[in-house]
C-alpha cells in the first residue's frame, strides 16, 4: 500500500489545515521543496501536493512553489488544487506532474473530465471531499447534496488513476481516519481509493492495511508526519509489511 505524503501549500508555504478552515492553517515549514526532499530522502514512492489558495481562486496560485518541488524531486507528484480546466490540467501534465488531481471541476462538468481522463489514462485522480457522505467542492466552502459514491461511480471505466476520498470533518482533527466509509466507497468501485484525512497514529494505517483488498491503493498523510504522531519510516514499514 503507498504511503502519500502531503504539502498543503498557502501562501509559498508547507501548511496544515483543520477542517479545511483557510484561517486555521500552522505553517510547518517555509521550504516546501526542502520538506518534499524530505520525504523523498526516507523512501517515500509519491508526494500529494496540494495547491490550497488554488482550490478557493480557481485557478494556480503556487506555481512557483510546485515548479521547485517538481524540480528538486525524482518521484513522482500528483497535484490538487485550482485546476478547474482542461488547459490548466494539460500544462501541469506538461510540466512533469504525473497525475493531476481534479475535485470541483468533477462535479460540474463529469463528461469532460472523464473525457480528459480517457484522454490521459491513469493520470487524471478524481478528488472527493465529502462531508456526512455528501460531496463538498470549491475548496471545501460549498456543500452539495451529491452523495460521494455516485459521482465517483461516473468515471468508473474512464481510466481514472485513482479516487482520492477526504473526510473533510476528520481532516487534521487528528480523530483517526474513516476507515469504514473509505472502504465502503471502495467496495463500489473498481478504480482504486486513496485514503485520506484524519489518520493519527500507525494503527489508523494499520487499518487500512487490513483492508487494502478492498481497492484502497494507498493513504495520504499530513499533520500526523508534521507533528510527529506518526514516525515516517514506521509509517512505511507498516504499510509494506
Amino acid at each position: 500500500m503507498n504511503l502519500y505524503p502531503a504539502i498543503d501549500l498557502k501562501d509559498g508555504n508547507c501548511v496544515r489545515l483543520l477542517r479545511g478552515e483557510m484561517d486555521a492553517a500552522t505553517v510547518f515549514n517555509n521550504d516546501p521543496a526542502a520538506q518534499a526532499r524530505s520525504f523523498q530522502d526516507a523512501g517515500c514512492q509519491w508526494l500529494h501536493l496540494v495547491d490550497l489558495n488554488g482550490a478557493i481562486e480557481g485557478r494556480p496560485v503556487n506555481g512557483d512553489a510546485v515548479s521547485a518541488i517538481l524540480t528538486a524531486l525524482d518521484i513522482p507528484v500528483q497535484l490538487g488544487g485550482g485546476i478547474r480546466d482542461e488547459d490548466t490540467a494539460q500544462t501541469w501534465l506538461e510540466a512533469g506532474v504525473r497525475r493531476v488531481i481534479i475535485g470541483t471541476l468533477a462535479m460540474r462538468q463529469p463528461d469532460l473530465v472523464a473525457d480528459l481522463c480517457r484522454r490521459h489514462p491513469g493520470r487524471v485522480v478524481i478528488g472527493i471531499d465529502g462531508r456526512d457522505g455528501k460531496v463538498a467542492v470549491e475548496g471545501w466552502v460549498e456543500q452539495s447534496e451529491m452523495p460521494v459514491l455516485d459521482l465517483a461511480r461516473h468515471f468508473e471505466g474512464a481510466g481514472a488513476g485513482a479516487v482520492i476520498y477526504t473526510d473533510i470533518d476528520r481532516d487534521g482533527a487528528m480523530q483517526g481516519h474513516n476507515v469504514a466509509a473509505t472502504a465502503a466507497l471502495a467496495d463500489g468501485l473498481s478504480t482504486p481509493v486513496i485514503a485520506s484525512g484524519g489518520v493519527t497514529n500507525l494503527d489508523d494505517l494499520r487499518a487500512l492495511k487490513v483492508e487494502a483488498g478492498r481497492g484502497i491503493d494507498g493513504v495520504i498523510v499530513g499533520r500526523a508526519l508534521y507533528d510527529g504522531a506518526i514516525d515516517l519510516a514506521q509509517a512505511l514499514e507498516a504499510l509494506n509489511a
